[in-house]
């Protein structure tokens, strides 16, 4: 038993964290955490970071990202984003600098969502995610056993018109994620550009003043007169 546990330690995937943990005894619940989590990663160069997110089935799955800076020699911010099912099916692939993959959950379970930065080889990517999964009733998790009492037709009314309201909310909130993403994007190519163009006039101000000296040097030269070594008769 104890062989059997090592084992499985080492075949783990390392550098993976989940955001949903599986529950230690199977007699308790499952910690499936929040429906959507909006965050920065740092990833460093070569690497792949992967994440878990639980979804019921009939469930809108979306997950959206943007690279948001980049380091090393080739300076590429293109990044592949991948997801999968819980049986580990493949169900989107992206590669760029920003992309979206939408998908309908077929069944209920942990589906990963991976970064793959190994393109870059000398430098870390900082990049901007935003995934999770939401249903059309928002009442998935709030499901009773015993049957619902009958409404009258203003409290039905009301009640679709609050489940309208609230799914126009929550895209609403994706909306406003995805502008972060592009606004943390646009600051640093902002500071990126201020720092470039600073530095390269500073360096052009020290090539024309290099230059104005290397002139009057070479102009005093050419009026210097060689006084003669002989004495006039």
């Amino acid at each position: 038993m104890l062989l059997l546990v090592l084992l499985a330690l080492l075949l783990s995937p390392a550098g993976c964290p989940k955001t949903e943990p599986l529950s230690g005894s199977g007699q308790e619940p499952l910690f499936r955490g929040a429906d959507r989590y909006d965050f920065a990663v740092v990833i460093p160069a070569g690497a792949v970071e992967c994440f878990w997110q639980f979804a019921h089935q009939s469930g809108n799955f979306y997950f959206s990202y943007e690279v948001q800076r980049a380091t090393g020699i080739g300076n590429t911010r293109n990044i592949l984003a991948t997801a999968s099912d819980p049986n580990g099916f493949q169900l989107g692939i992206s590669q760029d600098v920003r992309g979206q993959i939408n998908f309908l959950t077929k069944e209920t379970g942990f589906y990963q969502l991976c970064l793959d930065n190994q393109q870059n080889h000398f430098g870390f990517m900082h990049v901007y995610l935003n995934f999770g999964v939401y249903y059309e009733g928002f009442d998935v998790e709030n499901k009773q056993p015993e049957e619902r009492k009958e409404l009258n037709n203003t409290l039905e009314a009301i009640e679709v018109s609050i489940r309208k309201l609230q799914l126009h909310i929550f895209h609403m909130w994706r909306f406003y994620n995805f502008a972060r993403m592009r606004k943390g994007s646009d600051s640093f190519l902002l500071e990126s550009n201020y720092n470039y163009v600073n530095w390269w006039s500073m360096a052009q101000s020290c090539v024309i003043v290099l230059s104005g000296v290397l002139q009057l040097y070479f102009l005093k030269r050419l009026f210097n007169v060689q006084t003669s070594t002989r004495q006039k008769c």
